[in-house]
């Protein structure tokens, strides 16, 4: 007999005020509004012991641990009907990325150890994300937005009353969100606006045009409070009658489900290693919802290590966040604080780097709490290693992970000394170099 699913509820990390996981289109804080939006849905639940069915779908493999599957089962389906939606939507996406969803590889480097000087007993392992669903861990957080919907119509609960009259899905993102979430609307013929920033490359905007998105470019209007066009044009769109469909907690918990798929494959791997364990993770933060689900998913597993959010020198108001929260109160649940620490960040962001230069780290809280829970801090990298980071990818490793996608080594980097040469980490290489 299958287990039952293990997630129980929502609760806002800021107000506290609690979710049925039986909502539907359970997107936001009840009390998310126009004018607060400072709220951001969590994930009640308790995973223990972690454990795989073996299946190469991780959806499948950790299916009783996700929000969608407790969701689901309060619509009457059972386990098998559960996962049947999985694997026929999976095989829709596959149809148009070229591949499904599949557990991703996560093994020692051995050059990249050599090259950064660790011993046999320590090392970086990576996490190579550039060769799932569109190219980045982005298409994690979104398939369990799609399954939401794509279930709600299935028993009928949806508003429209056929396909052909589903609202506009709406993402804000400058690159590979963007990209997954075109590409997941594409698998079902699902339109979608895209709002990009106004310096998006060419190359995205080529793959978005071929993905038949519907691409709005957002300079910055002087008119506009503090933060990011592309967050405003994108709120502007759902209060337009469009589905969220971002990787942003606060417009779209959802995100925060599917994305812990990728620290539970990370975390059944770890737990069947020799000698020492598992002792940091460098992740890249840009929205931080990434940071906060590879924690979380790890998290469940028999080992906490340190999280060290990555951020750059010309965008990091997540390492701000967390030095203030730490001095009024603590990093650890300091939602009801988010006016004090969390505001988007003065200058105009500038890296290399340019998928983590959100003007807010949207996902702040998940990401302090993991760091004050495993010990962890945020770790500012120079431009400088920034650019370092991408070189020694590409010359010691044969993954074509872009700028982005190798920014958590540039973190190691900046801190190398501090780590001791026996340690094993982790970085998480999320984001194929576009081209």
């Amino acid at each position: 007999m299958q287990q039952a699913p293990v997630v129980t509820g929502w609760r806002c990390a800021v107000c506290a005020t609690p979710v049925a996981i039986s909502e539907v289109f359970s997107w936001r804080c009840p009390n998310s509004s126009e004018s607060d939006r400072h709220h951001v849905l969590e994930l009640e639940n308790a995973i223990a012991p972690l454990r795989s069915s073996g299946d190469a779908n991780p959806f499948v493999a950790f299916q009783r641990y996700l929000a969608w599957d407790a969701f689901a089962a309060t619509l009457s389906l059972d386990f098998e009907a559960r996962t049947k939606i999985i694997r026929d939507l999976d095989d829709a996406v596959s149809v148009i990325a070229g591949t499904g969803f599949r557990t991703t590889p996560f093994a020692r480097h051995d050059g990249l150890s050599d090259e950064l000087g660790f011993n046999q007993q320590g090392g970086v392992w990576i996490k190579d994300e550039t060769h799932n669903v569109a190219g980045s861990q982005k298409a994690r957080h979104l398939f369990t937005e799609l399954l939401h919907l794509i279930t709600v119509e299935i028993v009928g609960r949806a508003p429209w009353e056929s396909p052909t009259q589903r609202p506009a899905l709406a993402i804000a993102s400058c690159g590979n969100a963007a990209i997954a979430a075109s590409t997941l609307a594409r698998a079902v013929n699902w339109p979608i606006q895209v709002f990009v920033p106004h310096y998006a490359d060419e190359a995205t905007l080529k793959i978005l045009n071929s993905l038949d998105a519907n691409v709005v470019r957002c300079p910055r209007v002087a008119t506009d409070p503090a933060g990011d066009p592309c967050v405003f044009r994108f709120r502007e769109a759902i209060d337009q009658g469009c589905i969220p469909f971002g990787v942003q907690g606060p417009e779209n918990a959802w995100c925060l489900d599917g994305g812990r798929t990728i620290g539970w494959e990370m975390a059944v791997v770890a737990e069947d290693l020799p000698g020492s364990l598992i002792s940091r993770m460098f992740v890249q933060a840009g929205g931080g919802a990434f940071a906060a689900c590879a924690a979380s998913g790890f998290f469940a597993g028999a080992t906490k290590p340190k999280l060290h959010a990555v951020q750059t020198q010309g965008c990091a108001p997540l390492a701000r966040a967390f030095e203030i929260a730490q001095s009024t109160g603590g990093a650890r649940n300091a939602g009801a604080r988010w006016s004090q620490c969390m505001w988007p960040w003065e200058t105009t962001p500038v890296s290399l780097a340019d998928g983590i230069l959100d003007d807010e780290t949207y996902d702040w809280i998940g990401g302090c709490n993991a760091m004050a829970d495993s010990g962890g801090y945020p770790v500012v990298a120079t431009e400088q290693q920034v650019l370092e980071s991408y070189a020694l990818a590409h010359r010691v490793t044969n993954i074509d992970v872009s700028p982005t996608g190798s920014a958590g080594l540039a973190g190691l980097l900046a801190i190398r000394e501090e780590v001791a040469d026996d340690e094993r980490v982790i970085v998480i290489f999320s984001g194929v170099r576009r081209q």
